[in-house]
């Protein structure tokens, strides 16, 4: 391993960002100027996928490089182990100090916590290693509601009614019921609120320096301020894939018929969540553009943090990595949110600019390789000349940056899926499951996609023929052969990903051997 390099760090999650939603990987409407500038001075990743959804689960094996069969966290709000490491403590380890704009979405290890951190917070704990500069929580915007405040904004009884419609807003009538903006402007979101924090504190600090900055948007509720709430039309959004009907969506199997029943996942608080409520062909669609206008705005807040990285010399120097937690489905299936098995859920976005010099043959690269969201973490430290902890399931993708292949990358992705809920038994008894039947796991290729479901019938689906996965070949018999194949691969990835921490090291007379 080479000696430690000092770059800095810039780590940036945008929340919910669907993976082809980047106009330098040919997105057909939405629009990311600076976000394609910086992936033609380093590398993007077309088929980069998360392992595990929603917020709490992906964002552990991000930060962790784990996949969720082995950290453990497996909803929002299970707890995270306190034994496993993570990019802060290993940066923190390096002489760094790891500082959060944002948050992260953990569940602290209550054998480690003061009960009084679970009072103030809940379960959207900060994980351990990092300082948080500014900590904006979902449920907790404070900084931010108290900078509106301060300009004069009327602040409603309801902290997060603060993204509602303007009530009366011109053109309303016409679109669907995310396309007013809301009550504040542009240059006061919490996008831009943000970006002004993080900008402002790098004006005071010395290199190097590891700042993760984490933007809650495009993640619900779907509302952008003018301009950005009429950027995309309706009538240009590409339409959600879809059955007939939610009713003919659902014979594809008992989970999806559960899911179209529980729709807790709209993108506005002010969207009734019944399917009754809602226009398909006007407040999906309309939905659709309110997002894509979310996202070009969150990638006006990252050209202003490239812009002052340059201005202050510091951009040759930084290493500034890309990404998102998981996607959304947008109207796909008659759903919204991230859940089950869909690829619109779990291919996210990535891009590495790597300053050093042996990636200059590689700017403007884009990779079509299977790539994890738990390789980040290794990316970063081998990126560092750091040593990569045994926990971490992913792999550097960092050859793919500086001209090389990785010697037996995979050939495909995996994900996991856990839709208990210790707080409400509604959907084990819907499915006549146990708490921990309700799991899922999913191997995907260039092919085909096999999902495994703890206790009820799996799926297949070939993508190359069907890609939107309207027609389950599970109990085609002319694809059992087929089936049982990645029945076994997904057998054999589990057993070999197993957690082994410790398991390559043995104690002996002589002291400890490790391989």
């Amino acid at each position: 391993m080479p000696s430690p390099r000092k770059l800095n760090v810039l780590l940036i999650t945008a929340d919910q960002w669907r993976g082809e939603c980047l106009s330098v990987l040919g997105h057909p409407c939405v629009k990311t100027p600076h976000l394609d500038a910086l992936a033609g001075d380093g590398v993007a990743f077309r088929n980069h996928f998360s392992v595990c959804a929603p917020c709490g689960p992906a964002r552990a094996s991000l930060l962790t490089g784990m996949y969720m069969q082995n950290h453990r966290s497996v909803m929002n709000g299970t707890p995270l182990d306190h034994r496993h490491t993570n990019i802060a403590l290993e940066l923190a380890a390096a002489g760094y100090d790891p500082v959060l704009f944002g948050y992260t979405d953990t569940s602290l290890d209550p054998r480690h916590t003061a009960p009084e951190l679970f009072a103030r917070h809940g379960y959207e704990g900060v994980l351990p290693g990092f300082s948080a500069e500014c900590l904006l929580l979902f449920d907790e915007l404070e900084p931010w509601i108290a900078d509106l405040k301060a300009k004069g904004y009327d602040i409603p009884e309801t902290p997060l009614d603060i993204f509602n419609p303007i009530s009366g807003y011109r053109g309303a009538d016409s679109r669907g019921r995310t396309f007013p903006p809301p009550v504040y402007g542009a240059e006061d979101s919490i996008t831009a609120f943000l970006t002004d924090r993080v900008i402002g504190d790098l004006e005071g600090r010395s290199e190097p320096w590891f700042h993760h900055v984490s933007y809650l948007r495009p993640h619900p509720p779907f509302s952008a301020p003018e301009p950005y709430n009429a950027m995309y039309s309706p009538d240009d959004v590409p339409r959600p894939v879809r059955a007939s009907s939610p009713e003919e969506e659902a014979r594809i199997h008992p989970w999806l018929a559960c899911a179209l029943d529980n729709l807790g996942d709209w993108p506005t608080p002010w969207m009734q969540a019944t399917m009754d409520s809602v226009d398909y062909d006007r407040d999906v669609l309309q939905a659709r553009a309110t997002y894509y206008g979310m996202i070009t705005k969150v990638d006006d807040a990252v050209g202003r943090l490239i812009a002052h990285l340059k201005e202050t010399g510091a951009y040759g120097n930084t290493l500034i990595v890309f990404t998102s937690d998981h996607g959304d489905l947008l109207g796909e299936h008659w759903l919204f949110g991230k859940r089950g098995y869909f690829d619109e859920g779990y291919q996210i976005p990535l891009i590495i600019r790597d300053p050093s010099a042996e990636a200059d043959g590689q700017r403007g690269l884009i990779v079509e390789s299977f790539t994890e969201s738990v390789d980040v973490m290794p990316s970063i430290l081998e990126c560092l000349g750091l040593n990569i902890p045994r926990q971490c399931d992913g792999a550097s993708v960092m050859p793919f940056c500086r001209g090389g292949q990785p010697a037996d990358w995979r050939t495909e992705v995996h994900w996991e899926y856990d839709f208990r809920d210790v707080g409400d038994p509604r959907v084990e008894r819907a499915l006549g499951l146990s708490l921990d039947q309700c799991t899922l796991n999913v191997i995907r290729d260039d092919r085909y996609k096999y999902v495994h479901f703890t206790a009820l019938p799996p799926l297949f689906f070939d993508r190359r023929a069907d890609p939107g996965e309207t027609r389950n070949l599970a109990l085609d018999a002319a694809h059992a052969p087929d089936m049982a194949d990645y029945v076994g691969k997904m057998l054999s990835w589990r057993m070999q990903n197993d957690e082994r921490t410790l398991t390559n090291l043995k104690v002996t007379f002589d002291g400890v051997i490790e391989r």
